[in-house]
């Protein structure tokens, strides 16, 4: 079996990681005990189900994302929402 080139130099620096080094790369989960991941907050996520959202481009006004983005987190949600309810009182022709 060959030997593997370590990751870092002598002084530290990570060198160019190659394909090589890509095929031993695992999920950060699946190396850490259970009780670091629980009180990490990482939970195993279950299979993967029909994604229910598309991701897209789309430019809005400047004022309106930075007041979206400024409720925090969730902020892509409540656009979703916005939009949804706007569509519930603007039916289709």
């Amino acid at each position: 079996m060959k030997a593997r080139k370590p990751l870092t130099n002598e002084e530290g620096e990570v060198r160019e990681l190659t394909a090589e080094d890509f095929k031993y790369f695992r999920p950060m989960a699946e190396g850490l005990s259970p009780s670091l991941a629980a009180k990490l907050g990482i939970k195993p996520r279950g299979p993967q189900k029909m994604p229910t959202k598309e991701r897209t481009t789309i430019r809005l006004s400047r004022d309106v994302l930075d007041r979206f983005r400024a409720t925090g987190r969730g902020w892509q949600t409540r656009v979703d929402d916005a939009l949804r309810e706007w569509l519930e009182s603007h039916p289709a022709e």
